[in-house]
C-alpha cells in the first residue's frame, strides 16, 4: 500500500517490515565467520515480530549461501553484507563519539536498532530512541520479556518524526545546550527530500557545539528515472513474494531529486567527512557494488554515501 502523510505501521507492515528485514540481515550477519558485527537481540526480536522468512532467515535456517543459487540470492547477500558494513559504521560512530565528552545520544527511527543494550556506553550516557508508538512499545516488551537490561540510560520517545517530536524528546529530558551525537541510519528514502531537509534543519538548531552526526545518505534519482526505477523496484518485489514476503519499496520511498545530506550539513556549520559504501564495504572485505558495471540497481546502490559531521 503506498504511503500516505499520516500512514502508521507495526514491525509486520509497511515501513516496519524493513526494520525487520535489516535485523534478519543483522542476524545473519552476526553469524558469518569472522562477523563484522554482534547483535545478539536481532534474532529473538525478529522471531518475535513473526514473519515466517525473516524468522528463518535471522535463525540461521535459511543460509545466504543456500539462497545463492536464486535470483535474490546475491540480493540478500548484498543486504547482509551491506548490513553488516553499516552497522558497524554507526557502532563504531557512538563508540567513537563519548571520547569528546558527549553523554547524550539520539537515534532516530531506531526500529529494532539495540545499541542502547549492546555497545559499552560510558558511564552516565543517555540514549534516545525516536519512533511510531507500537515499534517503541514493541521493542521495549519483547527485550524486557528476554530479560535484557540497556547499557544506558535509555529513554524511548514515542513520536512520528512528522510529527511535533522536539518537544516530545525534550519532555524525556533532552538537554539541547549539551553535546549531542546524532543518527539517522536506514531513513532518508522514507523521507520526502523536503521532510529530510527539515529534519536536518531540527538537528542542527538542537545541536550545541560538540555535537555530532551520523547519517546514510540515499542517492537522489532524476525524474527522468523515475519509471525504471520503479519497474526494478516492482521486479524485486516479486521476487521477494515468491519467499511469502509483501514489501513493495515502490510503495514505501520517496523518489525525487534531494539535496546531498553532506553538502546540506556543510552548509549549516558542520565539519562533514563522507565514505562512499563501495570504500566502507572494501575496507571490511566484502564485495562492492562497483564490481557489477551491468547492474543497475548495483550502480545505483554503489552511490550510498556515510557521512559523519561535527558541530
Amino acid at each position: 500500500m503506498a504511503r500516505t502523510d499520516n500512514d502508521t505501521w507495526d514491525l509486520a507492515s509497511s515501513v516496519g517490515a524493513t526494520a525487520t528485514m535489516v535485523a534478519a540481515a543483522r542476524a545473519a550477519a552476526s553469524r558469518a565467520p569472522g562477523a563484522l558485527i554482534d547483535d545478539p537481540y536481532a534474532e529473538p526480536l525478529v522471531r518475535a515480530v513473526g514473519l515466517d522468512f525473516f524468522t528463518r532467515l535471522a535463525g540461521g535456517e535459511l543460509r545466504v549461501e543456500e539462497l545463492d543459487t536464486d535470483e535474490l540470492a546475491q540480493g540478500i547477500r548484498r543486504l547482509t553484507d551491506n548490513m553488516a558494513a553499516r552497522t558497524r559504521f554507526f557502532d563504531d560512530f557512538f563508540t567513537d563519539t563519548p571520547a569528546p565528552g558527549v553523554r547524550q545520544a539520539v537515534i532516530l527511527a531506531a526500529g529494532l536498532d539495540s545499541r542502547a543494550y549492546r555497545l559499552a556506553w560510558p558511564a552516565g550516557s543517555v540514549v534516545y530512541e525516536i519512533d511510531q508508538p507500537e515499534v517503541i512499545e514493541f521493542k521495549r516488551r519483547t527485550l524486557a520479556e528476554l530479560g535484557a537490561e540497556p547499557a544506558a540510560d535509555l529513554r524511548p520517545v514515542a513520536v512520528d518524526l512528522r510529527h511535533d517530536w522536539p518537544a516530545a524528546l525534550t519532555a524525556a529530558g533532552f538537554d539541547p545546550a549539551a553535546p549531542t551525537a546524532w543518527s539517522a541510519e536506514g531513513l532518508f528514502g522514507y523521507l520526502p527530500p523536503e521532510a529530510q531537509d527539515r529534519l536536518l534543519d531540527t538537528v542542527t538548531a538542537l545541536s550545541a557545539p560538540g555535537s555530532r552526526v551520523a547519517v546514510e545518505a540515499a542517492p537522489s534519482i532524476d525524474p527522468a528515472d523515475h519509471a525504471r526505477a520503479v519497474d526494478r523496484m516492482r521486479a524485486t518485489a516479486e521476487q521477494w513474494r515468491r519467499f511469502g514476503v509483501e514489501l513493495d519499496f515502490a510503495d514505501l520511498v520517496y523518489l525525487g531529486r534531494r539535496n546531498d545530506p553532506a553538502d546540506y550539513l556543510a552548509e549549516r556549520g558542520w565539519d562533514v567527512t563522507r565514505l562512499r559504501v563501495d570504500d566502507l564495504l572494501r575496507a571490511h572485505g566484502l564485495a562492492t557494488f562497483d564490481g557489477s558495471p551491468d547492474d543497475p540497481d548495483a550502480q545505483r546502490f554503489g552511490e550510498l554515501q556515510y557521512v559523519r559531521g561535527v558541530r
